[in-house]
């Protein structure tokens, strides 16, 4: 896929929070291959150096009304209003490699019936000292819940690494205001018709301090449970 198709078609969502160690090496990467694509830059308020990097780096920056990942997502999409066909999410803390983009869009525009191609870190090759083993296995809970219950068959069913079709995210208004994005996403993409297809990606060591807690993981368990009684009432 030539690299102008790929600009001119996305916008790339980057929610950050203190983020001043990763977000430079995140939007330099996104810039390195993807050329130049529309970078929009969702602060939650930091207090370091986070919003002053992303503007060197060309990047568009809102501030988000209230904290929370879901939240600054939420106020994200309403921003979006550009004729394009993709959106993609990515963290930044720098955790996340670029380079699987170009190989995720291409599934889309080969694929009508695929809605959200995801990166998934839990392959055989995961490194555990990359990824905290605690976090490690309340992924792997969460990922088994989310399947048992509401049939959504995803490894990594929390990844922050996602290409999205524009037409799925278009007037979504997201109930969810953390961590429990995600998986709120998920049902999206399935409720509009569109199913999730998987590539396998490594995972790197962040850049800066984790913001995910134990109570994230309750709030995501409980999106789960949630979305679960909303597709059985449905």
């Amino acid at each position: 896929m030539k690299r102008l198709l790929i600009a001119d078609s996305l916008v790339v969502i980057v929610a950050a929070l203190n983020e001043e160690q990763g977000i430079g090496p995140s939007l330099a990467e996104l810039k390195t291959v993807l050329g130049d694509p529309k970078l929009l830059v969702i602060d939650g308020n930091s207090t370091d150096k986070t919003v002053k990097i992303a503007k060197e780096m060309g990047a568009d920056v809102l501030i988000q009304d209230r904290q929370g990942k879901g939240q600054a997502i939420s106020q994200a999409i309403g921003h979006i209003n550009s004729n394009i066909k993709y959106v993609v999410f990515i963290d930044a803390d720098y955790t996340y490699p670029a380079e699987y983009i170009p190989e995720m869009i291409q599934i889309l525009e080969e694929n009508h019936k695929v809605g959200m191609v995801s990166g998934n870190r839990f392959t055989n090759s995961i490194d555990l000292h990359v990824m905290n083993y605690s976090f490690y296995i309340g992924n792997m809970f969460l990922a088994m819940v989310q399947n048992l219950l509401n049939g959504l068959h995803l490894n990594d069913p929390l990844t922050g690494l996602r290409v999205v079709r524009w037409d799925i995210l278009n007037g979504w208004k997201p109930k969810s205001k953390g961590f429990d994005i995600e998986a709120e996403l998920n049902h999206r993409v399935e409720r509009q018709g569109y199913y999730t297809q998987e590539i396998s990606i490594s995972y790197r060591p962040r850049l800066g301090v984790k913001k995910l807690k134990l109570i994230d993981g309750l709030t995501i368990l409980k999106r789960i449970i949630m979305e679960s009684i909303t597709r059985n009432l449905a």
